[in-house]
């Protein structure tokens, strides 16, 4: 899999897990959400599997063993709050988006639920905001991954063809969403899926960080 050649016109990224490191603020928000509650906040591991239930629309009710609802929303508003402060770049991803947006156009997909200003201004405090030329939040579709229609939205604004483009991501929905759309995909084990999660849904090629993407894209 290591010597994959990959063509591409767009290369849209996820953003949690794939471009930034989001576990401190998972748990922190989590840790927040819990205390609200009046509960005393799980350990690290216990905390992460919220986000990974989260994105595969699972239920935490064996978790938070209380008012869910109630509990989703102080978790949120933390996590979306304390995002730009507790996440943190993947090392040397930078570098690898101002090389990658040399080869082809950039785009964020992520379904943070938050206004497109608010992700952009993140990816500013970080430094990488240029690189993207579209950017697409939760409340910029109808359906989130693993439906497809951040990725068909996204082809139309950079007037791209789907099959000339690769979404990067960490999580089973960001491939699943990928193949549906009839793009190519590549899996990144920087997120909270295991490779053995990832390899299942078949992806492209699997890396090890997204900063490995340059010497597979021609």
């Amino acid at each position: 899999m290591s010597k994959v050649k990959l063509k591409a016109k767009g290369i849209f990224f996820d953003l949690d897990g794939t471009i930034v490191d989001s576990r401190e603020a998972y748990v922190e928000a989590a840790r927040t959400a819990f205390q609200a509650m009046g509960k005393e906040p799980p350990e690290a591991e216990v905390a992460l599997e919220i986000p990974r239930r989260l994105e595969q629309n699972q239920p935490i009710n064996d978790i938070v063993k209380g008012d869910v609802h109630k509990f989703l929303n102080v978790y949120l508003r933390t996590y979306y709050a304390i995002s730009a402060e507790k996440t943190k770049l993947i090392p040397n991803i930078a570098t690898t988006l101002e090389t990658l947006s040399k080869k082809a156009k950039l785009a964020l997909i992520t379904m943070r639920s938050v206004p497109k200003d608010a992700i952009t201004a993140e990816l500013e405090h970080f430094g990488i905001a240029k690189h993207f030329t579209h950017i697409v939040t939760a409340l910029d579709t109808h359906k989130p991954k693993p439906s497809p229609e951040a990725l068909i939205k996204t082809v139309k604004a950079l007037d791209v063809q789907m099959c000339d483009c690769i979404i990067v991501g960490d999580s089973i929905n960001d491939i699943k969403a990928g193949k549906t759309a009839g793009a190519k995909t590549i899996a990144v084990l920087t997120g909270l899926f295991t490779r053995q999660e990832l390899a299942n849904e078949k992806p492209d090629l699997i890396l090890e960080n997204a900063t490995k993407l340059p010497n597979h894209i021609t």
